[in-house]
């Protein structure tokens, strides 16, 4: 009979204002059992987690472990009782080693300093014991998005948790790095862990987890066996329809070449080459798709482009200049909007109102004479709003208040109203739900169609598959391959490309 290690009883958490996140939620987890929670963005799963991990309070309802209630003030107190979280954003100090960031906090010391022969000692023998290898002596700046991963997990376990809450563990993972991370699962799960798997990749949840409890406004509305339900059957579960993701695109004869980018290179701060002697070009009416494990220089290129960073040398040609020497203002004004990787960091400005982000990139056309239009913005924000699918109460409210989703939706809506030719998306689907995903993805295809240039950078290559004409795989600053059949095209192959084990870019030579 399974041993009931966690339950929850009538949890429920309201924000000061009234703002209802959680309502009478209940559910348990076994030891040794994968359990998945899934919802529509908005449905209460971070705050539900965060509660468990004592970085919110609980307003009512009770919290067992080990059949008796606890009570955390902090994460601090949840790691004390054997609970662990690797958050979506890893939380890793990059100029440290990983032995460093593995013992960071709770470090042995050989006088008033780390003992760093020790932390590099007992990295090794963690990663040996739960066979996830990790270099214990290089600076994680250095290291691969999969190893990150690995070394956030390891970080749980050295403190103690038997209980891991992994948040979308798999976002920027190369279909072989997801592949050996559930690997490594199910190895812990033989092992007696417990693991709560937040993700909105429904095909994972079916492969990977036992159960899986699934929420709806604020709301637990099921829990049962993964066995027992198909990804369709969830998805209306979630979002109460159904979710179509495949699409069938017009065949189509693209322009010319809009966009040309020519020998373009970056190194950072830290003297690494990001971006590598780049070519490619852009078609008019195209949607470019870009594939690439997480720190292969699609991001700083996607920052050239659109004038949020300088290269080192190099070009970006559009409408007979070049965008390296232009600012973000310039570049906007050209024609380039940019929906970026981060909707908190640089998509949106949090303390500032809904409405305030979503004029944001067009001032000029709302305004008379140099001075706002209130009537127009009123009219543009409304339209926004309802066109996109934003879930808002006011357009006063500051947007940080909203869900991650529908920030997503409200950034795509700037973006894709702003009358530009060419729009720039990064991870535009990152972290959202199969709702929100399938109407972003009937946005961009609607932007296609009115003959707009796309360039989307995804770590979804099924996404990918779906939307792009052709695909160019970035690997260690370059391209490193160019798919322009892309029907026929394998996660498998993507992965290979990604992982910088099959190289061929000869294409993109031919038409940079």
């Amino acid at each position: 009979m399974a041993e009931e290690i966690l339950r929850v009883e009538d949890l429920t958490k309201i924000y000061p204002g009234g703002v209802l996140a959680n309502y009478n939620i209940n559910f348990s987890v076994n030891r040794g059992e994968i359990h998945a929670l899934v919802g529509e963005n908005g449905a209460g799963k971070s705050t539900l987690m965060k509660m468990l991990f004592g970085i919110e309070e609980i307003t009512s309802g009770k919290v067992f472990l080990h059949g008796k209630e606890v009570h955390f003030s902090s994460s601090k107190d949840a790691i004390a009782h054997g609970i662990g979280m690797v958050h979506q954003h890893m939380m890793l100090a990059p100029s440290l080693t990983v032995a460093e960031n593995l013992v960071l906090g709770i470090e042995k010391k050989k006088g008033l300093f780390l003992d760093k022969k020790k932390a590099i000692e007992e990295t090794e023998a963690i990663s040996k014991k739960y066979n996830l290898h990790v270099d214990a002596g290089k600076r994680v700046r250095d290291i691969s998005i999969g190893m990150k991963q690995k070394l956030e997990i390891l970080k749980t376990m050295y403190r103690g948790a038997s209980i891991i809450i992994l948040d979308e563990p798999t976002a920027v993972l190369a279909p072989q790095e997801t592949e050996e991370l559930f690997e490594q699962l199910l190895n812990l799960k033989k092992e007696g862990y417990t693991i709560l798997f937040i993700s909105h990749k429904l095909h994972e949840v079916k492969y990977l987890c036992d159960r899986l409890t699934v929420l709806k406004d604020g709301r637990s509305i099921k829990t049962c066996d993964a066995a027992d339900v198909t990804p369709e059957e969830i998805s209306r579960l979630m979002v109460g329809r159904d979710v179509k993701l495949e699409y069938e695109k017009t065949k189509k004869e693209f322009g010319g070449r809009i966009l040309r980018v020519e020998h373009l290179n970056y190194t950072d701060k830290f003297g690494s080459k990001k971006v590598d002697d780049l070519n490619f070009s852009l078609r008019e009416g195209e949607v470019l798709g870009i594939a690439g494990i997480e720190g292969n220089g699609q991001k700083e290129a996607m920052e050239i482009l659109t004038g949020n960073r300088k290269a080192e040398s190099g070009s970006v040609l559009y409408k007979g200049q070049d965008l390296c020497e232009k600012s973000i203002a310039e570049n906007r004004a050209l024609g380039i909007s940019h929906v970026p990787e981060d909707r908190h960091l640089d998509g949106s400005a949090p303390e500032m109102s809904v409405r305030d982000n979503l004029i944001a990139a067009s001032l000029t056309r709302l305004s008379k004479k140099a001075i706002l239009d209130t009537a127009a913005i009123e009219e543009y924000c409304a339209s926004c709003v309802r066109d996109f699918k934003v879930k808002t109460a006011s357009l006063d409210i500051s947007i940080k208040s909203l869900s991650g989703g529908n920030i997503q939706k409200a950034i795509v809506a700037r973006e894709f109203t702003a009358g530009a030719d060419v729009i720039v998306l990064n991870q535009p689907t990152r972290g959202v739900d199969v709702g929100a995903m399938e109407f972003i993805h009937k946005k961009i295809l609607e932007m296609r169609e009115e003959k707009k240039s796309l360039i989307l950078v995804s770590a979804d290559l099924a996404e990918l598959k779906a939307l792009s004409d052709r695909i160019i795989v970035f690997h260690q600053g370059r391209v490193a391959g160019v798919l322009s059949d892309v029907p026929n095209v394998t996660e498998e192959e993507l992965g290979l490309y990604m992982l910088g084990l099959k190289h061929d870019p000869k294409e993109i030579l031919e038409e940079a």
